[in-house]
């Protein structure tokens, strides 16, 4: 499809040009709080009695999951785009969060899809999200949760894509929205491998990450 091959084409353009990396740097730090903290787990280590046992502490970013960090990014991108309305969709409410809060920021207008189902089990953050600005979408169709508000904003985004951007906030969609979600959330990979190696002086032997949609891991 066009809309994607489009994107594709400005998001290999934009993602190794230097004003682009540096506002990103820029605002991942003043912004969303950057770099977490690489928290040691005395209490549980040693309780375990085991390993010794690290917390990469993203929720202790600006709105407290990582998923600010692929938002960043991508709205970053829809502005070099001259996209003036977003849409996102979001499940449990911290990708419809993070997105309601950095077009807040850049002053752009927010549609987010939520399934009906989890705009009851979510309140606080459709409160949030309203508080920001953002119009909230309830989805009916199918089981009324993530996977249909995720087609909701595909049909959407399809039939107004001159104006629109679409923020997706999880490993998943059409190429190259998989890629992009690595490429924003590698960072916490990053940030860990350099303050591990500050505090143990090598890597750790394992990494465990849980994972939902796949943007954390």
């Amino acid at each position: 499809m066009p809309l994607i091959l489009d994107l594709e084409k400005k998001y290999n353009r934009y993602k190794k040009d230097k004003k682009f990396i540096k506002e990103f740097n820029h605002l991942s730090k003043s912004f969303i709080g950057r770099p977490s903290p690489l928290y040691f787990a005395k209490n549980l280590t040693n309780y375990l009695g085991g390993a010794k046992i690290y917390f990469k502490r993203d929720e202790l970013n600006h709105t407290g999951a990582h998923k600010i960090n692929n938002c960043l990014g991508q709205i970053l991108l829809a502005k070099r785009m001259n996209k003036k309305r977003i849409i996102a969709e979001t499940g449990a409410g911290q990708h419809g969060l993070a997105t309601a809060t950095v077009c807040a920021l850049f002053g752009l207008k927010c549609v987010i899809y939520m399934g009906a189902k989890d705009i009851k089990r979510q309140k606080p953050n459709v409160l949030k999200m309203k508080l920001l600005g953002a119009d909230i979408v309830p989805v009916n169709s199918g089981s009324s949760t993530l996977k249909d508000a995720m087609n909701e904003a595909l049909r959407d985004w399809v039939s107004n894509v001159n104006n629109t951007f679409y923020i997706i906030g999880t490993a998943a969609g059409p190429h190259p929205y998989p890629m992009m979600v690595r490429d924003f959330q590698k960072v916490i990979g990053e940030e860990s491998r350099r303050q591990f190696k500050l505090k143990e002086g090598g890597l750790p032997d394992y990494v465990v990450a849980c994972t939902g949609g796949g943007s954390n891991a």
